[in-house]
């Protein structure tokens, strides 16, 4: 028999997830406690390998690009599209809100209570992407940090010269070794997959078919529409790549993305999944971990359909001009929030915030945010591959004319 592909592998682990979660549900103790462990331990390798990987596959970027203004070029087109998407999502969340707000259930807002995280603003957010320590971004799993470190580096071994040439080939060697522990990692994933749909299915199942399904309902159709119209115009127009090949080529980030709601852990899938689309892998290294700190499209549209969900509940009617308020908020807080489970929430009270909402009303969506964030996280991902195939094309196209 022809050996099965890794999305197939995958899709075959979800499926099962799904089922054996179902069968679990009323007994979640027994997932959680026997099957979780080993989705941890999964995401837990990835988690590690993600850190080094982003390091020196973004040093071994720049140095492949034997020119900073190229990279100053890459870096500005991808913000640029980042900020972009992002604002078109959460302007789709908002509108599709607005449209169905009327089946949004009414629910009792009463001794609710939600406590926010502390918000940080602009220049704490700036003052923060820069370390401070060399191994506290490691330790701390920053990736914004770790960015920045692996950008000044790759700066310097390159203003340093060709007389380094053995410093190019170290850190291109590390990042060969750190990829092929990756691949490793990576064969694991449907095991990785099952271990950590299964819990969620048997925990939240019953909760899914309850009072917030027609909200979960509007978010996951805003993040089916985003996907269809907003990525596949993008791959289309500036790359000219057919978008069904686009989403078939992505299934197992898609997938893995969708069971782990977690950006970072998908980015070893993600930067696979692009290179085998044709990106350039100096441009998948540099877009690939940007976006998984920067764009949250996903979570911009979540932004959207809950802000508008919450303020119905309490008797509020959006007037547009708050509308805008939470479209340049949602855009603007997508920087610097990390891609790990759970971001969303931080951002929507930040959201909530802006236009006087109140920050409880989070604790009406908050037992779910689970399902909403596998969603989001979903739609993150490929945001940053659609980005990723994009950029590549542009550079081809701008190289073309230059020679």
């Amino acid at each position: 028999m022809k050996k099965l592909s890794l999305a197939s592998q995958i899709f075959i682990a979800l499926i099962l997830g799904i089922i054996v979660g179902i069968l679990c549900t009323g007994h979640s103790n027994i997932a959680a406690v026997y099957i979780r462990p080993i989705g941890t331990i999964f995401l837990n390798l990835i988690k590690w390998v993600v850190t080094p990987l982003v390091f020196f596959s973004i040093m071994a970027g720049v140095i492949s690009m034997r020119d900073i203004k190229k990279v100053g070029s890459i870096g500005l087109k991808t913000v640029v599209y980042y900020m972009c998407t992002t604002a078109f999502a959460v302007t789709i969340g908002l509108i599709l809100a607005s449209l169905f707000k009327g089946i949004f259930p009414v629910l009792q807002t009463t001794d609710l209570a939600y406590e926010a995280s502390a918000s940080v603003n602009f220049m704490d957010t700036l003052v923060g992407i820069f370390p401070s320590n060399f191994f506290a971004p490691f330790v701390q799993a920053n990736m914004l940090q770790i960015i920045v470190a692996s950008l000044i580096i790759g700066f310097a071994l390159l203003l340093v010269g060709q007389k380094k040439e053995l410093e190019f080939k170290l850190v291109e060697t590390l990042n060969d070794v750190f990829m092929k522990a990756m691949e490793m990692i990576v064969k694991l994933s449907p095991i990785g997959v099952f271990c950590l749909i299964c819990p969620v299915v048997a925990e939240n199942g019953p909760a899914v078919l309850g009072s917030l399904a027609k909200v979960l309902l509007v978010a996951y159709m805003g993040y089916v529409l985003h996907a269809i119209f907003v990525y596949s115009g993008a791959v289309k127009l500036f790359a000219g790549m057919n978008p069904l090949a686009f989403f078939k080529g992505m299934l197992p980030a898609i997938m893995f993305a969708f069971s782990s709601a977690s950006s970072v852990g998908t980015l070893p899938i993600n930067m696979e999944c692009t290179e085998k689309l044709g990106a350039d892998k100096s441009i998948s290294s540099f877009v690939l971990p940007l976006g998984a700190t920067i764009n949250m499209d996903g979570t911009a549209i979540y932004q959207g359909v809950c802000a508008v969900f919450i303020a119905s509940c309490f008797g509020i009617s959006l007037t547009f001009p708050q509308m805008l308020t939470i479209v340049l908020t949602a855009t603007l807080a997508s920087i610097g929030t990390a891609g790990v489970p759970g971001a969303g929430m931080v951002m929507l009270a930040m959201v909530l915030s802006s236009v006087g909402l109140p920050v409880e009303g989070i604790a009406l969506v908050a037992g779910i945010d689970r399902i909403f964030d596998m969603g989001r996280t979903t739609v993150n991902i490929t945001g940053d591959a659609s980005c990723t195939i994009v950029v590549s094309a542009m550079e081809r196209k701008r190289l073309k004319r230059t020679v």
